[in-house]
């Protein structure tokens, strides 16, 4: 098989409609399989058989269309300034020889040169003739290719319309045209790319060179030619460049590029790093664990621009639409050219313009536009504060949900044990309760033994632990040895012959698990271990009331505990003893009661209920590749409190996209009503219908990159 992929990056690449029309002519060609613009990222990809078409003929093609072009993700030496690119160059050429025209116009010096097409051709006419051509030099092209296939898009109707001015003897009307459309697409590509400029800076993150030890010296190395097991060398103040594990040193490390924590982490050896972070002031040795096109970072970016090229059910619905307006508004048109000069005699060269002027108004830009900008606006500044979504599918529904179903261990909770309480009985001290535990269960995997130990360990200050003799496990009871020839236990109350005491009712009651410290004789202590409820948690639980939501919470824990966090956190309704593989059955039954419910988990145990649910969100997803696989929104640390932002964010695009529409709607339709008595004309059409309608739904959509989390 010869078929190759190339993706390109595309400049000039305006709205979705350019998206189309690219997408369109590229396909025609022979040879080419496959072609997919992507508006949101301005890239094209094309699936082409090379035996029929090489890259240079596509590149061609491409643009001779009126598009620059790269291969997508090239770095450039230096960017190419501004007032170099040919086509602001040619619209300020444009734009002068208009207002040399009209100054000759006004003036009243305007020699006449000749006669054109039985007209006098002055030196004025001359003028905005050449204003036509550079004006029009680039989407001209695109617009000719279109409508040789009968593709009305915005290029081929404002062709169409430049063509009929200059044919009506209506220069300057031809030249203002050509000149406004072109600074209209160059504006609109600069709105659009505020949009997308928060991709780029995630691309930008990682270094491309990161310092190495290779045989005991350190060299800079481009980052793509560093192996998985080589070490990196990373000082005060510079950015980690690949994914790894600590060797050597500590420091704080930003992981706000990644995660979007406001504050830095200690990171130690055998603590993961990841590319894109800052290190702040140690100095660390990194073995490196991912390749470049591996790392972390390179998955979000990933995600991100497959998340923006997915489109939301709006979106698809504002195409549809556009496909039947777009063809009406030339149909009526068309109407407006024939019948009254047919019907009523009335002036056809006047009847003829105002026609022209429904098309320039009939272009769908400021329609196809209001919605990608909108999402990629969103989901850029999302990825930004550490939360991915991957699609406006997603985005969209999340706007919708009435429902928000947490689980409770690892999501509400650390998921990690800790001791709250050391409790003494009869003279013994905690410190006495808490060494005899620590030192039994020191001989034990079990997770509670290993929170009793670490606990110990950090408390201690630095004191051994006194050897346990003759260690015995009984079994779903506790643990037995001796010290100092004593015999202790630790385990269930049951191992001991008191009477349960008041405070391990009290203890139970908080939904922690009361564990008895004693001889076989008495009971010396108590030690109470709970998950640990997130500090954010209740926070954020307020929050989303506040925004409306029912918020339930799902767990596999026993009555008591559930209802024990779910009192501490104001969550009236809970699910308890709930299996694995149950919680997408309950996912399932609250979907028929709410229509629209999210679910909150850890990604991987949850995997079945976060895809049963609307959208799924996985929390602390930054070390779990599964999780950022499979989730539809992953949340890259362990915070909470991005749930709300992420509601609200969501809810804000969707006000936004309908608030575009509507408008860029009401602006057509009353723009084409003025059309008929002669009030709109065809300079009004371009700077209000075309270029100010596209400006004010770009600058409408980026506003929502201005949204923060909670915390922020």
């Amino acid at each position: 098989m010869d078929e190759q992929i190339e993706d390109l990056q595309i400049a000039g690449m305006h709205c979705a409609g350019c998206a189309d029309e690219l997408e369109q002519a590229v396909s025609r060609l022979h040879g080419v399989t496959e072609a997919k613009a992507n508006f949101a990222a301005s890239t094209l990809r094309v699936r082409y058989h090379a035996s029929k078409i090489d890259r240079a003929r596509l590149i061609e093609h491409v643009e001779r269309l009126g598009y620059t072009t790269r291969r997508a993700h090239e770095e450039t030496s230096t960017p190419k300034s501004l007032w170099k690119r040919r086509d602001v160059l040619f619209t300020g050429i444009s734009g002068l020889l208009l207002a040399l025209g009209l100054a000759l116009s006004t003036l009243g010096s305007n020699p006449t040169l000749g006669v054109l097409w039985g007209r006098n051709l002055t030196l004025a006419t001359l003028l905005y003739l050449g204003s036509v051509f550079f004006g029009a030099y680039h989407f001209a092209r695109r617009g000719w290719q279109a409508l040789k296939t009968f593709s009305f898009g915005i290029s081929a109707l404002m062709t169409l319309a430049i063509i009929g001015a200059i044919i009506l003897g209506e220069y300057i009307e031809a030249a203002s045209l050509a000149f406004l459309f072109a600074l209209a697409e160059l504006l609109e590509e600069f709105s659009v790319e505020r949009a997308r400029r928060s991709l780029r800076a995630l691309m930008k993150l990682a270094p491309s060179e990161a310092r190495v030890r290779r045989h005991g010296q350190e060299l800079w190395v481009s980052i793509d030619q560093i192996e998985i097991g080589e070490t990196l060398i990373v000082k005060p103040g510079e950015r980690i460049a690949l994914d790894g594990i600590v060797l050597s040193g500590s420091s704080s490390v930003n992981q706000a590029p990644i995660t979007g924590e406001s504050l830095p982490v200690e990171k130690r050896p055998g603590d993961a790093v990841f590319a894109g972070t800052i290190n702040h002031e140690g100095y660390l040795e990194i073995k490196v664990t991912k390749r470049a096109k591996d790392t972390k970072l390179a998955k979000i970016i990933h995600l991100v621009e497959e998340a923006e090229a997915q489109r939301a059910p709006v979106e698809k619905f504002v195409d549809r639409f556009a496909k039947y307006y777009t063809p009406s508004v030339v149909a009526v048109a068309a109407g407006v050219a024939i019948l009254p000069p047919f019907l009523w005699g009335w002036p056809f060269s006047e009847w003829f313009l105002r026609a022209l002027t429904l098309l320039v108004i009939a272009c769908p830009c400021a329609l196809l536009i209001s919605t990608p900008v909108s999402i990629i606006s969103a989901i850029t500044s999302a990825a930004r504060n550490g939360v991915l979504i991957k699609g406006g599918v997603y985005l969209e529904e999340l706007g919708q949900v009435r429902a928000i179903v947490l689980d409770k261990t690892g999501t509400l909770t650390t998921g990690e044990l800790t001791v709250t309480d050391v409790i003494a009985f009869d003279g013994s001290s905690p410190e006495e309760v808490l060494r005899i535990a620590a030192a039994l269960e020191s001989k034990s995997q079990h997770p509670i033994a290993q929170a009793i130990v670490r606990y110990y360990e950090k408390n201690a200050l630095g004191q051994a632990l006194p050897e346990a003799q003759d260690f015995i496990s009984l079994t779903g009871q506790g643990v037995q040895a001796r010290i100092e020839g004593q015999l202790y236990r630790v385990g269930k109350l049951e191992l001991f012959p008191q009477a349960l005491p008041s405070e391990a009712v009290r203890l139970a009651s908080q939904a922690k698990t009361v564990i008895g410290v004693g001889t076989p004789e008495r009971l010396l202590g108590l030690i109470a271990i709970a998950d640990r409820i997130r500090p954010e948690a209740q926070e954020t639980v307020s929050a989303l009331k506040r925004l409306g939501l029912d918020v339930i919470m799902i767990t596999g824990d026993n009555e008591e505990t559930a209802q024990a966090v779910a009192q501490q956190l104001g969550i009236a309704r809970y699910h308890a003893g709930v299996l694995p593989e149950e919680k997408a059955s309950e996912i399932q039954r609250l979907l028929r009661h709410y229509g629209r419910v999210a679910m909150v988990g850890d990604g991987v145990n949850d995997a079945p209920a976060l895809a049963a649910a609307t959208v799924g969100i996985a929390m602390g997803t930054i070390g779990a590749d599964a999780a950022l696989e499979t989730a539809h929104v992953a949340l890259m640390s362990d915070d909470l409190s991005k749930l709300p932002y992420l509601i609200e964010l969501s809810r804000r695009t969707r006000r936004v996209i309908q608030q575009n529409i509507v408008f860029s709607i009401v602006t057509k339709l009353s723009l084409g009503l003025g059309v008929f008595p002669g009030y709109v004309t065809l300079v009004l059409a371009v700077l209000v219908g075309d270029m100010g309608a596209s400006l004010a739904v770009t600058g409408n959509a980026l506003r929502l990159a201005h949204i923060k989390p909670l915390r922020d």
